[in-house]
């Protein structure tokens, strides 16, 4: 085996991992960064799902000089409408609408395909000298009081002062460091497609609370919507084993007749959905960051901008530490990070608990209490734009300067 010496090692070469290292690389050009992925070479090409981008986020991909590249596919979100009914309804109500803009005047989100956000941060990690290992999936860690040592599938050994684990819900650094989860099953699937339709949806997203679950319609860019379409997994597999007709009809008694003809482009799957809180977002030498912290229900559409919080807690930490000449690495360091994340992260995935369990069901005196609750909403300017703000993800002035557009 080979051994390679850094300060840092990012396991995982998605949005969070690449953004991270790429956030504390640009800031300390000195630093001896690294990105390894369990993956083989151009899997992450294959991803046909798309992401809502918050105001944010959009802030700290421009500031590492990504939006550009990417904004030529992104669809700004103008509108957001919420209805609840069944799907046998003729007439879905809407109970709540939210304007897309937020006061700067700039919308409070875009819509992503994931494969064009991917590539765009590869190209800046290229451009920025960080090496990405694929289809090095790690297989040991350990750790003395200076350094954390990874053992990969491909014969690597890395041996780090700091390594940020950001290989996904299912994180194999996470468990072989024994933190532990706290985890909830809701017994649903999010079936994921995108949908071209004939007529144009003027950026309007749509969410439709149906007894199954949330169904949102993103809009993508051209004639084109991404779908998040929750069913409980039994029904969801059938739907997923139905022929294209089936399925798009199935689909149309769901999305309605309003943007015209419906047709799936690229296929669709599905992915199970639940809760997963880590209990720990830091160990002496290891930070969680994205998905391997926690794993939210998609109702709320803050997951992957969750994961971007991260990203600019930690690089902001790791770089202040830095050039104050601390252990970047050690625990009272890391702590920082993890005080600055754990209560936003317990507090959106309780919230997205707490909408799922309420808005996926069918009992009547519930159903009263939610559309009265989301008329409510719909009559308190004040109320609207503190959700708008949410949504947005920009903080005040004690929250991480690149969510508000500054360097580091």
């Amino acid at each position: 085996m080979t051994t390679e010496t850094l300060d840092i090692l990012v396991c995982g070469a998605g949005y969070v991992g690449l953004s991270a290292a790429l956030a504390i690389k640009l800031a300390t050009p000195s630093l001896n960064i690294a990105v390894i992925d369990a993956a083989p070479p151009e899997v992450w090409r294959k991803d046909q799902r798309a992401s809502a981008i918050a105001a944010g986020a959009r802030k700290l991909l421009t500031t590492l000089d990504v939006w550009s590249s990417i904004n030529p596919e992104a669809q700004a979100i103008n509108e957001m409408i919420v209805t609840d009914s069944r799907t046998s309804d003729p007439v879905r109500p809407v109970f709540l609408t939210f304007g897309g803009q937020i006061e700067d005047g700039g919308p409070f989100a875009h819509m992503v395909p994931n494969v064009t956000m991917v590539a765009a941060l590869r190209d800046k990690a290229a451009e920025a000298g960080l090496p990405i290992h694929q289809s090095a999936a790690a297989t040991a860690l350990s750790f003395t009081d200076q350094l954390a040592r990874v053992e990969t599938a491909d014969g690597r050994v890395f041996e780090a002062r700091l390594v940020v684990a950001a290989d996904g819900v299912k994180s194999t650094l996470r468990d072989m460091a024994g933190i532990k989860v706290q985890r909830w099953d809701y017994g649903q699937s999010g079936i994921v497609a995108t949908v071209a339709h004939e007529r144009p949806h003027n950026g309007r997203a749509e969410e439709h609370f149906l007894p199954s679950g949330p169904f949102a319609i993103l809009p993508l860019s051209g004639n084109r919507s991404s779908l998040v379409w929750t069913e409980r997994t039994d029904a969801a597999k059938r739907l997923l084993a139905e022929d294209d007709f089936v399925f798009e009809a199935e689909l149309e008694r769901r999305f309605g007749h309003h943007l015209g003809a419906l047709h799936v482009e690229g296929g669709r799957k599905a992915f199970p959905l639940g809760l997963t809180l880590a209990r720990e977002f830091v160990r002496p030498r290891l930070a969680l960051a994205g998905d391997a912290a926690h794993g939210i229900h998609p109702v709320a559409g803050q997951g992957l901008n969750l994961g971007f919080r991260d990203v600019a807690a930690l690089a902001e930490t790791v770089v202040d530490a830095h050039r104050l000449g601390l252990d970047i690495g050690a625990m009272t360091v890391l702590e920082r990070y993890q005080t600055w994340r754990r209560f936003d992260t317990v507090r959106m995935g309780l919230t997205s608990d707490i909408l799922t369990r309420m808005f996926s069901n069918d009992i009547t005196p519930l159903r009263l209490i939610r559309d009265f609750g989301l008329g409510l909403v719909d009559r308190m300017p004040a109320m609207k734009s503190y959700f708008i703000k949410q949504a947005a993800g920009i903080p005040d002035a004690s929250g991480p300067r690149l969510l508000r557009g500054e360097t580091i």
